[in-house]
């Protein structure tokens, strides 16, 4: 089993910053890529930011100049960083990983229980 546990959601207002961690943790052979997604009320989840293991990075237009996504390989662990937030950053935010668990040969999707983020004065 794969667990994907997040932290550093809350309230911020117009302009602050916060910072989100998600750490994989269970029986992982290996994980490839990680990434951040969120889901404001009444839309469709959506990219914010992915990582490759290598560091290699994509995200979303209306991260540029504000967001920054990052991993620590050793601790299983992708952060993002969030500046300037806008109230339109409000959604809960998801954490995925790529990983092949101990015995398995598959790369298999895993996603986090979310937390949210709400950007308001």
């Amino acid at each position: 089993q794969v667990q994907l546990v997040e932290s550093g959601g809350g309230l911020v207002q117009p302009g602050g910053s916060l910072r989100l961690s998600c750490q994989a943790s269970g029986s992982i052979s290996r994980v490839y890529t990680m990434g951040w997604y969120r889901q404001a009320p009444g839309k469709e989840r959506e990219l914010v930011a992915i990582i490759t293991s290598s560091g290699s990075t994509n995200s979303a237009d209306f991260t540029k100049g504000r967001f920054t996504i990052s991993r620590d390989n050793a601790q299983n662990t992708v952060y993002l960083q969030m500046n300037s937030l806008k109230p339109e950053d409000t959604a809960v935010y998801y954490c995925n990983a790529q990983i092949v668990q101990a015995g398995d040969e598959y790369i298999r999707g895993s996603w986090g229980q979310g937390t949210q983020v709400t950007v308001s004065s």
